[in-house]
């Protein structure tokens, strides 16, 4: 392979470009930089209709980026990008030899002086990689590797030098994200890694922030996979790391704390002796001031649970974790900003289609969650943030995510610390400190169940009270919080009156809330009420019906998705209490006039089908009324969907 790679490269070191296919490639170009969106559109097209009449066009496009430095830098980018989108859709239309040259032309510009054409470079190799596989560049990594030593081992301080290092680096660490299994598993690329792996190591120290960056993000992608010769570099690997923690780069810090998280999933026994100095770093690094390095760190929590030395290494750190966690929590001010930007009464602004998740099928019981679920990661990352401005995984998911897990993994050992700060923070004026103790009341709700039972009634009349905060993000987060305490608040011989007539009283008057993110956790919050409540339900029926038809008449696309799923549970709960006629009057008809409104291809067909289906099971032949024309509609959509796939 590596002699066959070296004669088309030879053939290809030949090659001259026609000077009148060459000029025009220029013009074009050149032209772009300033023309209209018509116009760059024609030139775009132009330039495209050349990769099928020109056989090597792809060679223009890498002797303008890569060998002509009398051009604008601007035109040598744009042939960069043009030649990196090219490889990324048709490498294996290519002759060799033009591949050849293309690989060629590109690493002679990892180490150019101009940033942008160096980032080019590296996003041209990455493509090409990830394009032709690792294995069909034999000369890729160790071409790399070569241009690293000079800075590595301290004998290259001069400017050229350090460019192709950042160059070569950068572009390294993209190839380590993309095709990092093959560089593990692949027969051919196995002798590089001792020699790669040592060689970024060495760069943790280096003086330069963006190699050091570059370089703990490389060994991370390996960590996963944790090859033999890594394994063999692991004493190495953590005092570089040890070393790294007080980095003045957030961005090395961060990885760092990746790293470390990392090596728990691989290297435990490794870990385990230095685990009170590694639990006294995290608990720094997760109040670091900078949050994207705070979030890595917390990551670690939630992972060190799943250790075997979880408990002995999280007891003693406790006192502090626990008002760590806590403050991380509550809102930032920029989150602030972000969710309450719509003001506190939202409910008549239309839905923009983006903020409407695509749907899939899934098996009852299952629903939207307003805040959180079963206990784990997904159940904080479709919380009551999930509006369309703050949806990323953030700090303050995380940092609940973590004490959940924290709480099912010690239990009640937690609450000696933990009710303390939330018996300050809940009594606190401030919103944001109360909303993050609430939060907190919801997250250990599993894992601390026996241990918080003493504590419900009379916390939980204070929750139902709390709906009624003024601030829409204190009433949303309470609405899952206290839905977390279903179970107990419908346990048998446990009466109505006392907590569930009232919690039932506060969600219904919440899912008609002026604020759609509070209808939103309100309705999730009743689904889940439902699935424990079940029979007990049945005395309520009218006031539940006429509450979730007075939020059908008000809510946007995306909360009726929920009201139709909190209707099909309440279906699967009841049963056939609902036949009664005056339910099914008030109940099925205008389910039936909006899915006359429906298109069938609208992304609220199918969650209404399933609210349907659980109507028609609960009613049994109190729907036959209404069975031949959703029978007739059913047929329609699947002829549609068979012709459309024919």
């Amino acid at each position: 392979v590596n002699l066959a790679w070296e004669a088309r490269r030879a053939r290809m070191s030949e090659w001259q470009p026609d000077q009148a296919g060459l000029a025009e490639v220029l013009q074009l170009l050149a032209s772009s930089q300033s023309a209209s969106n018509e116009t760059h559109r024609a030139i775009q097209q132009r330039l495209a209709s050349f990769n099928a009449c020109v056989p090597d066009f792809n060679n223009y496009l890498a002797h303008i980026f890569a060998h002509r430095a009398d051009q604008q830098g601007a035109v040598r980018q744009m042939a960069g990008l043009v030649l990196k989108n090219n490889v990324r859709e048709r490498w294996d239309e290519l002759h060799p030899p033009v591949q050849a040259y293309v690989q060629q032309a590109v690493l002679s510009c990892i180490g150019a002086p101009e940033p942008f054409l160096r980032m080019t470079a590296g996003s041209c190799v990455t493509s090409i990689a990830y394009a032709a596989g690792l294995p069909s560049w034999p000369d890729l990594v160790p071409t790399l590797l070569r241009a690293l030593e000079p800075t590595a081992t301290g004998t290259g301080a001069d400017p050229a030098s350090l460019q192709a290092a950042e160059g070569s680096l950068a572009a390294l660490a993209k190839v380590c994200e993309d095709s990092c299994e093959q560089l593990v598993t692949h027969a051919s690329m196995q002798p590089l890694l001792p020699p790669l792996l040592s060689t970024l190591i060495s760069l943790f120290t280096s003086p330069h922030a963006a190699l050091r960056k570059h370089a703990v993000g490389c060994i991370n992608n390996f960590l996963p996979l944790y090859p033999e010769p890594l394994e063999q570099l692991l004493p190495q690997l953590l005092a570089a790391l040890d070393a790294a923690k007080a980095d003045p780069s957030e961005d090395v810090r961060r990885l760092v704390c990746q790293a470390l998280v990392l090596l728990l999933d691989v290297a435990i026994e490794q870990l385990e002796p230095a685990m009170p100095q590694l639990v006294t770093f995290m608990l720094s690094a997760s109040a670091d001031a900078d949050k994207l390095v705070a979030l890595e760190a917390s990551e670690f929590w939630s992972s060190l649970c799943e250790t075997r030395c979880a408990v002995s290494a999280l007891s003693p750190a406790l006192p502090h974790l626990i008002p760590l966690l806590l403050r991380n929590m509550a809102y930032s001010e920029v989150e602030q900003a972000e969710l309450l930007a719509t003001g506190e009464e939202d409910e008549s602004e239309a839905d923009r289609p983006e903020d409407i998740k695509p749907r899939f099928h899934k098996s009852r019981p299952a629903h939207y969650s307003g805040g959180g679920g079963g206990g784990g990661e997904e159940d904080y990352d479709d919380d009551d943030d999930d509006d369309g401005a703050v949806v990323e995984w953030s700090l303050r998911k995380c940092s609940a995510s973590g004490l959940d897990i924290i709480a099912g993994t010690l239990g009640g050992a937690i609450l000696p610390h933990l009710l303390p700060e939330l018996q300050t923070r809940l009594a606190c004026e401030e919103w944001p400190v109360r909303e993050s103790a609430i939060l907190a009341l919801g997250a250990i709700s599993e894992g601390c169940e026996a241990g918080m039972a003493p504590f419900l009634p009379q916390l939980v009349p204070w929750l139902v009270e709390t709906l009624d905060h003024p601030t829409s993000l204190v009433r949303s987060i309470t609405c899952w919080t206290l839905s977390r305490y279903s179970r107990w608040i419908c346990e048998p011989g446990r009466e109505p009156a006392a907590y569930l007539q009232p919690l039932l009283r506060g969600l219904l008057h919440r899912v008609l809330d002026h604020n759609k993110r509070v209808q939103e956790a309100a309705c999730s919050a009743f689904a889940t009420l439902e699935e424990e409540a079940r029979e007990l339900l049945a005395p309520y029926l009218d006031d539940i019906l006429s509450a979730l038809l007075a939020a059908y008449g008000r809510y946007q696309a995306k909360n009726l998705l929920i009201l139709y799923d909190a209707v099909g549970t309440l279906a699967d709960a009841v049963g056939a209490e609902l036949a009664a006629p005056r339910h099914v009057e008030k109940l099925v008809p205008p389910l039936l006039s909006r899915w006359a409104a429906l298109a069938d291809d609208d992304r609220a067909t199918f969650p209404l089908l399933e609210c349907l289906t659980s109507l028609a099971q609960a009613l049994g032949l109190a729907f036959q009324p209404f069975a031949q024309p959703v029978y007739e509609r059913c047929l329609q959509v699947i002829a549609g969907v068979l012709a459309a796939d024919a």
